[in-house]
């Protein structure tokens, strides 16, 4: 299964959609993203099925 979101990418949870994260790490079908706001506080750690590809041109 091949990743959807590459390592870099902005998202948002669906849970919060107007909180962005970027993408640090896929493993094992998980994706380890950040807070760019906080890059050095904790992962946040979500399926494929809970994020969506953040709009470029909202932010």
């Amino acid at each position: 299964m091949e990743n959807k979101y590459p390592e870099g990418s902005t998202v948002f949870a669906r849970t919060d959609p107007s909180h962005n994260l970027t993408v640090r790490r896929y493993a094992k079908r998980i994706y380890y993203c950040t807070d760019p706001a906080n890059p050095q506080g904790r992962d946040r750690v979500y399926y494929e099925r809970e994020l969506n590809q953040a709009d470029a041109s909202k932010s």
